[in-house]
Parts: structure tokens; sequence; C-alpha cells
């Protein structure tokens, strides 16, 4: 009896998803086919989350194998136009100040008694990286994966909702309307080549665990950055991008079943979530704000929430923000260079943690 009750408390919290993805449109690529998901897993006597079942399949093949978040990554590279961080490459400073708060939750976590692995988990979700979130949690705490990956997608849907009252609590009127200076002309098409490849020799050099992530990051940039694979990168960014992402979504939807995600670890993991997305954002607001003042005000402090993963919502959002203050500011070419920055930053913190979180904690006494 009790299980049936939770079947259909998780066919509700499904429902939920899908009426923020339709009525709201929070994130609908993701919200809505891992609603149907959860629905799908919490069938009464279906058992398509099981082992046999389509759920479990695709969560096996896809998620536990690495493959699936690996192949969404080239489909994002193959998006990402890395020119206007190349053109301004201080904007990576406030990328990596976004990644601050994955590191506040992880000390967190660990003091609300998850283990190590488990808390480096859980941190990740402030690197508002979907796909980062899904793979380290593999590889760390699989029996965790279900609610961290729908935190970390069900807050990227949030993010302009967090992001303008912060930014407006953190930031006068005057600074919000600093105009920055444009970076104009092209690059040669071989230091746009150049760049991909040497970010991932550099990152995974330094964190080699993160290899993949990084590596298949750079490979769809550099498809689309040659010029001579228009049909390869054309399709990344379009049929394999969506292809991937319908199927992401219903994995992860999969495992949120009811005897593992009705509990209190998963309301902690939101609680927790909540504090990685909010530090994140104002940490590099602050962070910006600092530069601001330090170089005279050249700096709008609004992109320091850009420094995150959430592309391309935090830069419009920013951008937005620095409207509403003088309707003749454009920092979107800034806010998007900051957060295409916090992609290639949010990439490579994971790959430290997947690298280093073990023996760091360990040396630390977090057994």
């Amino acid at each position: 009896m009790w299980d049936l009750i939770g079947n259909f408390v998780m066919i509700g919290v499904g429902l939920t998803l899908i009426y923020l993805a339709v009525a709201k449109g929070y994130e609908p690529l993701l919200l809505l086919p891992i609603g149907f998901g959860a629905i799908l897993a919490n069938m009464p006597f279906a058992g398509l989350a099981e082992p046999g079942g389509v759920l479990h399949y695709i969560r096996v093949n896809g998620i536990e194998n690495e493959l699936l978040p690996a192949l969404l990554f080239i489909g994002i590279g193959a998006m990402c136009d890395f020119s206007g961080l190349i053109r301004r490459p201080m904007l990576l400073v406030f990328a990596a100040a976004g990644q601050i708060g994955i590191f506040l939750t992880v000390f967190l976590s660990l003091h609300l008694g998850f283990g190590p692995l488990e808390a480096s988990s859980i941190g990740v979700i402030g690197a508002m990286d979907g796909p980062t979130a899904i793979f380290v949690a593999q590889r760390f705490a699989p029996h965790l994966l279900g609610p961290v990956a729908v935190c970390a997608y069900s807050y990227m849907s949030l993010v302009p909702l967090l992001q303008k009252p912060l930014s407006r609590a953190l930031t006068s009127g005057r600074e919000r309307s600093i105009r920055m200076e444009p970076s104009t002309g092209d690059l040669p098409r071989t230091l746009l080549m150049i760049f991909p490849v040497a970010v991932f020799l550099v990152v995974s050099a330094l964190a080699p665990q993160g290899a993949l992530l990084i590596g298949t990051l750079m490979l769809g940039n550099l498809m689309r950055e040659s010029g001579v694979v228009k049909r390869l990168s054309d399709a990344a960014q379009n049929e394999l991008a969506n292809v991937v992402t319908l199927l992401l979504g219903l994995s992860v939807g999969g495992t949120m079943r009811a005897e593992t995600f009705l509990n209190s670890v998963t309301l902690q993991i939101f609680a927790l979530g909540l504090v990685a997305f909010v530090s994140a954002i104002a940490i590099g607001i602050l962070f910006a704000k600092i530069v601001c003042a330090a170089t005279g005000g050249i700096v709008n402090p609004l992109i320091g929430a850009c420094g995150v993963s959430a592309f391309p919502m935090a830069a419009r959002t920013a951008h937005l923000l620095g409207r509403e203050e003088d309707p003749d500011n454009w920092i979107l070419p800034q806010a998007l260079a900051t957060n295409v920055g916090g992609q290639i930053a949010s990439v490579a913190a994971g790959s430290a943690i997947l690298t280093y979180a073990p023996l760091i904690l360990s040396i630390l006494g977090y057994a």
C-alpha cells in the first residue's frame, strides 16, 4: 500500500516538472522528458526502471558507461563561440570565481554527515552543469544520481529567478549601468582551432580523470571552428544534442523511483543545491565588484554572475538587468564570453574533483 502511495507521489512530482516545463518555460528540453521519465519509472507494475526495463537499459548503456554525457558535451562544444573569451581572457577570472560555490557546498555537505564522495557529487551541483553533475555522481555516488541530476537541472531552470534578486541586492544602479568597451576584430581561424586543443591538453594534464569531459567539449568546438566538417558540427548542435538530451532526460527521470527518491537525503541535497547555486552567483558578483573597484569602474559587476555554466541564461539575464538601468547599455558580448568561460571552468572544476577530491579529503581526515 505504502509503495503505491509513494509511486503516486512521484507521478505527481513528474507532472509538476512537466507543468514547469510547459506552462512556465523552465528548461523545457530537460524538465519535460525528466518529468515523464519519472512518471514511467513509477507506473505501478510496469517495471520500466527495473532490470530488463527500457529505462534501466538506457541508464546502463547511456549513463553508467558515461556515453550520453560525453555525446552531449560534443553538441555543447559545437554551440560555443569562444572568440569573445579569447579576445578578453581576463574574463576567465570571473568564471573561476563562479566555481567557489562548489567547494563551499562540499565542505557543508561533509559537516552534514555525507561521505567524501557523496559530498563531492553534491558540491558539483554548483557548477550549474547538468552533464558534469551526472558524470561525477555516476562515478562517486551512483545511489545519489537521481536527486543530484534533478536538483542540478531544476535549479538551472530557475537561474534567472535566483540571479535577478541577487544581482540587484549586491550591486548598485550605478554599477549596473556601467558600459564595457567591446572587443572587435576578426580572429585568425588558426587561433580559434588551437584554443580548444590547448584547453584540452592543459586541463587533461592537470586533471586527467576529466579528460573525457573536457575532450568531448573541445572536440565539438574544434569541429565548429575548423570549418571543414560543417555537416558534423551542425548535426552535433541539432540532431545529436536533441536525441541525447531526450535520452538523458528520460534516463534521469527513470532514477526518480519512489523507494530511492522519497527520503530526507533528497531534501538535504536540494537544500545544499540551493546553497551551491546562490553562493556561486553571489561570489561571482562580489568578485566582479572588487575588480570593478580596482580597475576604476570599467567592469560591470553583473557579468560576475555569468561565470557559471548556465549558458546562455545567465548571460542573457545579466544583459537585461543592465538594460533596465540604461536601455542603451549592451554588455551581452562580455556576458556571453564570461558564460562560455564558465562552461570551461565548470568542466575543469568537475575534472579536478574527480582527480583530486578523494586524496585531498582523505588527507583532511574525511574518511
